[in-house]
């Protein structure tokens, strides 16, 4: 067989009106191997004849194990055929033939309309984020990418329970000005698993007037669009970027986001910025009443009076101890009433297990205590042994001194 640069030498020369037997006396070939350069439209290629090998024997009876289960791993396939040899070379005969058995999951392109939807995912940045008690950690980023318009917001919360998701989710829909008519998810624990969703999230919604889509796994395409900006965070936001806290993490971000909005998306060939309007305009009007969220609860406050707000407790003004307090608890502040009035206000604090106590309410504590521990005046006895005698005739039924039928 000749090579390639004979076979582009002989197509060259005969073009350049050379005669083929002179072609073939100077390249030391024959005629019939001109004649088949010529009539050949590919270069030449050198194909080993197929033949069967040491697996053609086993192929039927793996062909029947991947027809039932195509993704049987070739270790187990072997197994079960009887293989002895080569297991390099059973692992290379599977993996050609599994792809003829496994089922087709083909996936469309989809048509994003303005206002329509837009899809919701956390995003956590390779970097570690410090944190009150000087702890580093990683941290998840609420992120919302708007479908049609690929308008993107974001912001850092600090757990991924159900309460931070909504006030996450919030605070990004005030920032998009809007509400999209879908909410898309994938399957988060703090939204819902299965059939049913988080509790609280079907309030949410409904004073949203939106739906909320949490998606079937395995559907990695109904939210491509949000994870692949995910990806661009990586790779054009955090490189070379550190960190103070979360407020440093959202306001470089944020900064961030007005730049990549005005840039030219490739698959639409247009700005987030130009088409934002548009979507907007198609959105639903945000409620007139917020929706409720954050983390709510009502608790009898104990002897050391301080509640727990996630894994952090938040000192209480003492003078309610063993009343109902109502706690209430966003992405920034801690606040605590009784009976409507405000017993305590902190700032909410990111790290796990600490403590945040309030100096008035520790000096307020040591009055009431000491107060407490101060002797109590003893009762006259003589006034304890008075009685009006009016008492007995209510006692024994007399009125004005007669006895009542």
């Amino acid at each position: 067989m000749i090579s390639v640069e004979d076979w582009a030498l002989i197509r060259r020369l005969v073009a350049d009106g050379v005669p083929q037997r002179q072609v073939a006396r100077e390249l030391g070939i024959g005629r019939s191997t001109v004649e088949r350069a010529l009539a050949s439209d590919r270069p030449p290629k050198y194909e080993r004849p197929a033949g069967p090998t040491s697996f053609t024997p086993f192929e039927p009876a793996v062909r029947q194990l991947l027809v039932k289960t195509p993704d049987m791993p070739a270790t187990v396939i072997a197994e079960r055929v009887g293989w002895t040899g080569s297991i390099t070379w059973f692992r290379d005969n599977v993996r050609r033939l599994r792809p003829e058995h496994r089922p087709v999951d083909p996936c469309d392109r989809l048509i994003w309309l303005p206002g329509d939807a837009a899809q919701c995912d956390l995003w956590f940045p390779p970097r570690k984020i410090p944190l009150e008690d000087g702890s580093r950690t990683l941290l998840p980023v609420m992120v919302i990418t708007a479908a049609h318009s690929r308008f993107m917001v974001g912001r850092m919360i600090p757990t991924r329970h159900t309460q931070d998701l909504l006030l996450g989710m919030w605070e990004l829909l005030q920032d998009l000005g809007r509400v999209p008519r879908r909410l898309i998810w994938d399957n988060e624990t703090g939204i819902g698993r299965g059939k049913r969703h988080a509790e609280g999230v079907g309030a949410f919604t409904g004073t949203l007037a939106t739906t909320l889509l949490r998606l079937k796994p395995y559907d990695p395409e109904s939210k491509g669009v949000v994870e692949r900006r995910n990806r661009y965070y990586e790779t054009s936001f955090m490189p070379g970027r550190t960190f103070e806290s979360p407020a440093d993490f959202d306001a470089q971000f944020r900064d961030w986001l007005g730049l990549a909005n005005s840039r030219v998306v490739r698959t639409i060939k247009a700005r987030p910025v130009d088409l934002v309007d548009a979507d907007r305009a198609a959105m639903l009007p945000l409620p007139p009443v917020p929706p409720a969220v954050g983390w709510v609860n009502r608790v009898r406050l104990g002897r050391d009076y301080y509640v727990r707000v996630d894994s952090s407790d938040y000192s209480v003004e003492p003078n309610v101890i063993g009343r109902f307090v109502d706690v209430h608890a966003d992405l920034a502040r801690v606040e605590v009433r009784h009976e409507g009035r405000l017993v305590a206000a902190h700032q909410r604090v990111w790290a796990r297990g600490m403590t945040i106590t309030d100096p008035a309410h520790v000096a307020a504590a040591k009055v009431l205590r000491e107060q407490f521990q101060l002797p109590r005046p003893a009762a006259d006895p003589d006034q304890e042994l008075a009685r009006d005698l009016a008492e007995y005739d209510r006692a024994f039924g007399l009125i004005d001194g007669e006895e009542v039928a």
